[in-house]
């Protein structure tokens, strides 16, 4: 009996750290008695019934390691059983910004529930088989990915199944076969950007046309770009690209989201074109959302307050501050840094399409309000995407898109004074690390009725022809008078 009661307690002992690290284990498998250590290749720990070995628990990072969003993988806990099932998952480590904000734990439980029942041997595909998580869809494409990887090869190495299926393609492959037409479509959008600023010239003749066209691209980027295919870029991107260039630095991090590498690609372009203006006027679904509501504002008379230079001068700053901060942020911590970056409602707005809590929602909505009233204030004050954009911005190839004349600035002010991000100074020089590139100021500067060189032409164009007018009338000679 003594003996009996010993042995029990060794078995008990046995189990008892497997549990503690891992109480859903007891969940997953509820006819086990002990759990045994995690070892072989790959690393598993065997689950032991009554009956003999009910299954297996493994973390994926002993397995398989897919570098998420964050450059990092993320770690699971995967139980499956003698059938090659998947009785549970559950995620105990990541890095993931927007699972760390913006997700909360009931989603992620939701989530990783649906694999309860899952064959290890079929391919679960994410939208199909299974639900996303709105908002984090690469995430969750990498997080499948892996699950079902590790599963396979803990099954196959376990003689619980054969005839393993597809991986000897990356990731990023599969990602973008399935995202094939949001590529295409974003690819004509910016093609089509392409076409506005290299004909902008021809464009701002013909105001109208421009406006038109300006304000479809607007609805295209808010609709499309943001709420569609979520390519909002962030200053979270940014810090994730100087953490990956200076440690582990891996392609396959970036290519598992084909419409944000693209984006940035194109991005990296333009900066060295036009700077940072083709990106913050154009393609950010966040500044679209402010620029079309203070338009709406503009068209109900709705007064826009300016703050005096001395103040704009001030606020101006503050977007490099915040970078400056965050950047520090992130070298002590990735995480917080994430959390910290909340200050860009573009998840908000954008990523989550306002589905978040009240004083998320609050926020965005507060900062897309003040917009109707001073054009784009978060992005003029607050951004620091745009002041992160705005440093390669400096090294711009070309410095002649934006035509300027001689009298802009001395004296002509109508530009500076136009200008509603206040990117052209009184002197007449346009400020390319503010500019939105939104081409009002190309259009009066083709304007004969805006730009006072051309208005003094065409006054003196005008006086010339009724001078030449009155000279005709006068040399005219009256027709004789009829004899009678």
């Amino acid at each position: 009996m003594l003996a009996l009661m010993l042995r029990f307690l060794v078995l008990l002992l046995m189990a008892l750290p497997a549990y503690a690290d891992y109480p859903q284990a007891r969940a997953w498998f509820p006819e086990a008695e002990r759990i045994g250590e995690f070892e072989g290749e790959p690393r598993a720990a065997a689950v032991h019934g009554r009956d003999g070995v009910a299954g297996y628990l493994f973390l994926t990072n002993d397995v398989v390691r897919i570098p998420a969003y964050s450059g990092e993988p993320i770690n699971s806990l995967v139980g499956i059983d003698r059938a090659g099932r998947i009785r549970g998952v559950s995620i105990v480590a990541h890095q993931e910004p927007i699972l760390d904000v913006g997700v909360s734990e009931e989603r992620l439980a939701a989530f990783s529930a649906q694999y309860a029942g899952k064959s290890v041997f079929e391919r679960v595909a994410v939208g199909y088989d299974i639900d996303t998580i709105s908002g984090a869809t690469i995430t969750v494409m990498v997080q499948n990915e892996t699950l079902m990887r590790a599963a396979r090869r803990v099954a196959e190495s376990r003689g619980l199944g054969k005839d393993v299926v597809s991986e000897k393609y990356p990731l990023w492959r599969g990602v973008w076969r399935e995202r094939a037409f949001a590529i295409g479509v974003l690819g004509a959008g910016l093609l089509t950007l392409v076409f506005i600023l290299l004909f902008q010239d021809w464009l701002a003749r013909k105001p109208r046309l421009l406006a038109i066209l300006r304000r479809g691209f607007l609805l295209y980027t808010v609709l499309f770009i943001g709420w569609y295919a979520l390519a909002q870029l962030s200053i979270v991107h940014v810090l994730t690209f100087m953490h990956a260039a200076v440690r582990d630095f891996r392609w396959e991090t970036f290519l598992i989201d084909p419409l944000l590498f693209i984006l940035w690609s194109f991005v990296a372009m333009t900066l060295l074109l036009w700077g940072r203006g083709v990106y913050c006027g154009w393609l950010c679904p966040f500044g679209a959302m402010q620029e079309l509501v203070q338009q709406a504002a503009r068209r109900l008379g709705v007064r826009q307050l300016e703050f005096p230079d001395v103040v704009h001068e001030r606020l101006w700053g503050l977007k490099y501050l915040v970078l400056l901060a965050l950047f520090g942020v992130s070298l002590q911590s990735m995480g917080e840094a994430a959390r910290l970056a909340e200050v860009e409602p573009f998840k908000t707005a954008v990523t989550l399409r306002f589905d978040r809590e009240w004083p998320f929602v609050l926020y965005a909505a507060g900062l897309i309000a003040v917009s109707a009233f001073n054009r784009k204030f978060f992005c003029k004050y607050l951004c620091p995407l745009g002041a992160a954009l705005s440093i390669p911005g400096r090294f711009r190839v070309f410095d002649w898109w934006l035509r300027r004349r001689k009298e802009c600035g001395r004296p002509c002010q109508t530009c500076a004074h136009d200008c509603e991000v206040r990117a052209i100074r009184p002197t007449g020089e346009i400020n390319a690390n503010e500019c939105h590139y939104c081409l009002d100021c190309q259009v009066a500067y083709y304007s004969d009725r805006r730009c006072m060189p051309l208005i003094e032409r065409r006054l003196k164009r005008e006086q010339r022809r009724s001078q030449q007018a009155e000279a005709k009338l006068i040399h005219i000679k009256p027709a004789a008078a009829p004899r009678k």
